[in-house]
């Protein structure tokens, strides 16, 4: 075979392109553009195709490209992946330089109230997602993403990391269900990735492998800072091993679960009452907050139903979560201020962690507020409350 495609080819895709190649014995590079941006950027696309070429050696071509507006890095992850599948031998990688706006880390305790999910293969919602103001951005590369279309996603995700300006978030990657999510690893790990999250998680050893090849990645690259780890319990085993799961390493900074799956392990429909996985939401919060990490709650479906969820993380929050996945845009604000603390718990906070204050300055071991004693966690939990406060308005 020597033609070969990537891309989508349809008249309502944006932000994308159809890349189509094949082979020549003679003749260079002839490049076919059809592009809604011709006129402005048809040049520059043209470049980066020779550019390309060169790159890899490609003497003689004809190049067929239908764009929608793509962004540069959609168009080099596209042609790559149109040349790799042509010549799957092909291991050298186009990389688009890092953006330096998001020369920014990260640390194990932020806030994670929201995490919005992104398919993989669609970069059209990437440019505009931090603008929503989540805490983290997960570009997917497990179930929203179609089985033959792994391989782009790879390379959309690991260029998207590299090249679009999260405004601020996590940059998050949810990898393949383990053994194929240790492949994915090299398009992450060297790119900028801030979190990796494990789905499907039922071990200690599910960890200990991303782990392991998490650190030699970073080695391999030279790599300094942190990358943590968010495994994903989605099933009954999982539940059970929950504390294991949760303590397996000292880059994991929370433990999430996902409870379509989980529902479908046990054998029950999820409900938005939640009673068919009261027990291991709570057994998983246990888990985590025994580990010293965070707890976070599933995603809440129905992209419509604004009051849902927010009874939806009203709960979660009263059950111990810190934060929830969201599906779409519109769930980020719901979910943050159904999180933030209530005007009642910041004024609670506040007297108890004064009282504290001043018996500790009167060498008290003992501290009160009126009629009632108060305890060490009692005074910890209120110190967490006015750290989320001070956070929010920092």
């Amino acid at each position: 075979m020597n033609k070969a495609s990537a891309g989508k080819r349809d008249p309502k895709v944006r932000s994308d392109c159809y890349i189509e190649i094949e082979e020549e014995k003679r003749g260079g590079i002839k490049i076919d553009l059809k592009s809604k941006v011709e006129i402005m950027y048809g040049e520059s696309i043209k470049k980066t195709i020779l550019e390309m070429c060169e790159f890899y050696g490609i003497k003689h071509l004809s190049v067929l490209i239908e764009d929608a507006g793509a962004l540069p890095m959609t168009i080099q992850a596209r042609f790559e992946l149109a040349v790799k599948r042509l010549h799957p031998e092909i291991e050298k990688e186009f990389l688009p330089p890092f953006n330096e706006k998001n020369n920014y880390g990260t640390k194990k305790d932020r806030l994670r109230r929201s995490r919005l999910y992104l398919p993989g293969n669609e970069p059209k919602f990437y440019p505009n997602a931090g603008l929503h103001n989540p805490d983290g951005i997960i570009l997917d590369l497990e179930d929203g993403v179609a089985p033959s279309e792994k391989d782009a996603a790879r390379l959309i995700v690991r260029n998207a990391l590299r090249a679009i300006d999260f405004y601020g978030s996590e940059r998050m990657v949810r990898i393949n269900q383990l053994p194929r999510g240790l492949d994915d690893l090299k398009f992450v790990v060297p790119h900028n990735v801030h979190i990796i999250l494990i789905p499907k998680c039922e071990t200690a050893d599910d960890v200990k492998q991303v782990e392991e090849e998490a650190k030699r990645l970073k080695k391999e690259n030279r790599i300094k800072r942190e990358i943590y780890f968010m495994p994903i319990i989605e099933s009954a085993l999982g539940i059970v091993n929950a504390y294991e799961i949760a303590s397996a390493s000292k880059n994991n900074c929370a433990l999430a679960i996902g409870l379509e799956d989980y529902t479908a392990d046990i054998g029950t429909q999820r409900t938005n009452e939640g009673t068919e996985s009261f027990v291991a939401r709570s057994q998983l919060v246990i888990a985590a907050k025994a580990a010293g990490i965070q707890a976070i709650d599933t995603v809440f479906s129905d992209v419509n139903d604004m009051d849902g969820l927010r009874e939806s993380v009203i709960e979660a929050k009263s059950l111990g979560f810190e934060g929830k996945g969201c599906i779409h845009p519109r769930q980020i604000k719901v979910v943050h201020e159904a999180f933030a603390p209530t005007e009642a718990e910041i004024e609670k906070a506040e007297k108890i962690v004064a009282a504290f204050k001043e018996a500790k300055k009167k060498g008290l071991g003992v501290v009160s507020i009126g009629s009632k004693m108060i305890d060490a966690p009692v005074v910890k939990r209120a110190e967490k409350v006015l750290e989320t406060v001070k956070a929010l308005n920092s």
